[in-house]
């Protein structure tokens, strides 16, 4: 029997979070590492960014296939549905930045390159200057502080010093820093799979995404259940419902006019639907 992946829909330790399509978090890698004893186990986040920044101290990486010693000044840059684990030496210091793929979604380009670059696990660790470094660490301290602050149009700033972040994170890459794409093959259907159900405007069944995929349905729905603890239909279920937050928050279209634009007939129904995911009706979200 397959062993199942540990995932966590929020941060790494809280198995029962409920993640927004917003969410953003900063904290030192401290914080919560030192609460594990230093040792974060090999996980996956489904729907979340993760950015590491190593100002100094050490780190084993782990990833699907192998472990990497890696030491600060450096930066890991870990897309959803990435397995991933760290064991960190007690003197490390750096901070780490969790984010919603509909953030990433909403600030980059569909198919642009620096969007394409951020779909795989990357490992920065030559840097062209100094100061390259030293600019994504002062974009991650102006993220955390806008994050928890109270000043006005806090989100546009956020979005863009992501926004400048992430097109750094992508320079960086074109500076001969390493990009894994190698992987377990469950967690690549299930990644592909991810970026299918997001790709579709319209319906699709779950036995058209495995033909899609190349495998069968019994093997698709086994996948999930490895990787996320989810049917196939639950992913679809899941991503639809993230679409509908994604409306009520950004939009001002009625919860009628959202529920036909995701292809259901009856407002009632998507409503009862969206409450069983949410633990909130569309309006009280």
């Amino acid at each position: 029997m397959t062993k199942r992946i540990l995932q966590y829909d929020g941060l790494y330790g809280e198995l029962n979070s409920k993640r927004s399509v917003d969410y953003i978090f900063s904290e030192l890698i401290a914080t919560r590492s030192k609460n594990f004893n230093w040792v974060i186990k090999p996980h996956i986040h489904t729907h979340l960014y993760q950015l590491f920044l190593i100002e100094s101290g050490n780190v084993l990486f782990h990833d699907s296939l192998q472990e990497r010693k890696l030491k600060g000044p450096c930066i890991i840059f870990i897309p959803p549905s990435v397995l991933h684990g760290l064991t960190y030496s007690p003197n490390i210091k750096g901070r780490i930045l969790t984010i919603s793929d509909s953030i990433i979604q909403n600030i980059l380009p569909d198919n642009s390159e620096a969007m394409i670059s951020m779909d795989h696990l990357q490992l920065i660790t030559e840097f062209e200057a100094a100061h390259t470094f030293k600019l994504a660490q002062h974009l991650i301290l102006e993220i955390d502080k806008e994050l928890f602050s109270d000043y006005a149009a806090k989100r546009i700033m956020l979005n863009a010093c992501l926004t400048r972040l992430f097109i750094l994170i992508h320079r960086m890459l074109r500076s001969g820093n390493e990009v894994e794409k190698n992987e377990n093959p469950s967690l690549g259907h299930f990644r592909r799979f991810q970026k299918l159900v997001m790709a579709v405007n319209n319906k699709k069944s779950i036995a058209q995404f495995a033909k899609e995929l190349n495998i069968s349905p019994i093997h698709l729905n086994r996948v999930c259940q490895n990787v996320a603890g989810k049917t196939a239909i639950q992913v679809v279920q899941e991503n639809i419902i993230q679409e509908a937050q994604k409306h009520l928050t950004y939009t001002s279209r009625s919860v009628s006019e959202i529920a036909y634009l995701l292809k259901f007939e009856y407002p009632n129904y998507f409503a009862k639907v969206f409450k069983e995911h949410t633990g909130y009706s569309p309006k009280e979200f």
